[in-house]
């Protein structure tokens, strides 16, 4: 694993160059939940074409779908792929909050995050990467995700090796970073690990150079990042399916 200097100067770097990237596109709460279970095994505009259906039959809400038939929501969610597993999910999800919570996302985002995550892990195909991403990013817990992207950009530069455990990678940024959903994390992930944004070309060459972002192997102009449709099952038994 990397030592605490290299990761905080990781981060800071990335958050010092693009702020606050006001990461989980979505207008509510449940919205974010969805789009997490959803995302599961697939790349995020697939997950952008069911969560459009779910608006356009007004079920994007916890009473939507409740009084869907599993039917119907299958078919609304096709685009996600895997739709019979996921529509369960979620379906296996609403059930559990109106049981546990009596439906409600407010109580439920207020448990204490040890707690909450050890419960939404026990939950049917919800693994590490999805209920970390619905503590932090519907429920604002202080929490760190290691999707995709994390692991290949903190494997590129030699952060952790191919073969680390992801609480192992979330528990060495927390112990580094005192507030790891905030000032730091956000920012840095995912968009400016993935690719430099909308700017001057010499701009976004000097950021690369200054992150270690820019690849010896490749021609001069271009860009590494990781893939764009990098998938992963993070659920019991999901393998990832890109890399």
């Amino acid at each position: 694993m990397a030592n605490r200097t290299e990761i905080r100067s990781f981060f800071e770097t990335l958050s010092a160059v693009w702020g606050t990237q006001n990461w989980w596109p979505a207008d509510s709460p449940f919205e974010v939940i969805v789009g997490a279970i959803l995302t599961q095994n697939t790349a995020w505009i697939n997950v952008e074409l069911a969560l459009a259906n779910l608006r356009r039959a007004r079920v994007l809400s916890l009473e939507g779908i409740r009084r869907t038939p599993l039917s119907d929501l299958e078919s609304l969610i096709r685009p996600a792929g895997f739709f019979r597993q996921k529509s369960a999910r979620l379906k296996s999800f609403v059930s559990w909050l109106d049981l546990t919570y009596q439906g409600s996302l407010d109580k439920m985002l207020s448990t204490p995050t040890a707690r909450l995550r050890t419960e939404l892990l026990a939950l049917n195909g919800i693994g590490p990467e999805t209920a970390d991403s619905i503590l932090l990013y519907a429920g604002q817990h202080e929490i760190f995700v290691v999707d995709a992207y994390t692991r290949r950009i903190f494997e590129r530069h030699r952060l952790i090796k191919p073969d680390a455990k992801y609480d192992s990678i979330r528990e060495m940024v927390e112990s580094t970073l005192q507030r790891p959903s905030t000032a730091i994390v956000e920012p840095a992930l995912p968009s400016p690990t993935v690719e430099p944004g909308p700017g001057p070309a010499e701009e976004a060459l000097e950021l690369r150079k200054c992150c270690r972002l820019e690849t010896p192997e490749l021609h001069p102009g271009q860009v590494w990042s990781a893939a764009e449709n990098d998938v992963y099952d993070d659920s019991p038994g999901g393998v990832p399916t890109s890399w």
